[in-house]
């Protein structure tokens, strides 16, 4: 499969937007009490950055939070405002946050600090960040410790590298913020083969990709699932671990 620029990729989303809303796993409540933990004092205004659909905001929201949430596609968030209307949703992105200095108490993150410039970010939310607040990063990966998950993700990177990894974003550093804390929650999502493809569908090297080249790449990921046991007849959990960054602003 070609490889698209970083660009390309980051700006995809919006393309499988309502699929991303409808597919893309959530996260688990005790990875988001974990970042909230971290912060002095008991934090409640809190910014969910890079929101996309609101995979982040509706657990953020549940918790009886004060969320603001800011994504920069207008698709995605179209979206967010559908599934989470509750919730202000702001035009902006990461190195410019549309939101006074020292506004909030956290600052949350799904899925999308990877594709963020990062010293250029990390001075802006420590910008909105109030003294003792907390950044919180976190991601869902499929759990490769799994036998039959890790064959089905090294077939779905289809020979590309593999993304940035957490433990290296891990060592960022400004001096504005503590060094990142990590932790690890196992996590799941039920799921059947139709629904797990119809994820895969929303990542960015698919959706960039050219028609013939990702639905190649999905006829092998189907066959796969066809021919696996745990996957081949209805439904299954698809084991996952959320891996969380946090740090302290200074």
């Amino acid at each position: 499969m070609s490889d698209p620029t970083r660009g390309q990729r980051a700006s995809s989303f919006g393309r499988r937007a309502a699929e991303y809303a409808q597919h893309r796993p959530d996260y688990p409540r005790e990875a988001i009490e974990w970042g909230l933990s971290g912060a002095s004092g008991t934090p409640h205004r809190v910014l969910d950055l890079g929101a996309g659909t609101g995979k982040l905001t509706l657990g953020l929201a549940a918790l009886g939070l004060d969320v603001t949430a800011v994504e920069p596609d207008p698709e995605m968030r179209a979206e967010l405002e559908r599934v989470v209307p509750s919730v202000p949703a702001l035009a902006g992105q990461a190195e410019r946050i549309p939101l006074p200095g020292d506004s909030v108490d956290a600052v949350f993150v799904g899925q999308a600090f990877h594709w963020f410039d990062a010293p250029v970010a990390l001075t802006e939310i420590g910008r909105v960040l109030r003294p003792g607040g907390v950044c919180v990063p976190m991601w869902n990966y499929e759990d490769e410790s799994v036998p039959w998950v890790a064959e089905f993700t090294a077939l779905a990177r289809d020979g590309a590298r593999r993304p940035a990894s957490v433990e290296d974003l891990r060592e960022v550093t400004h001096p504005e913020f503590e060094p990142f804390e990590i932790a690890r929650f196992r996590h799941g999502q039920r799921r059947t083969a139709d629904s797990l493809l119809e994820t895969m569908a929303t990542y960015s090297k698919v959706i960039v990709a050219a028609p013939e080249e990702s639905a190649a790449l999905l006829g092998r990921l189907r066959q796969f699932l066809a021919e696996n046991p745990a996957t081949a007849t209805g439904e299954f959990d698809l084991p996952l671990i959320t891996t969380a960054l946090r740090t302290r602003r200074r």
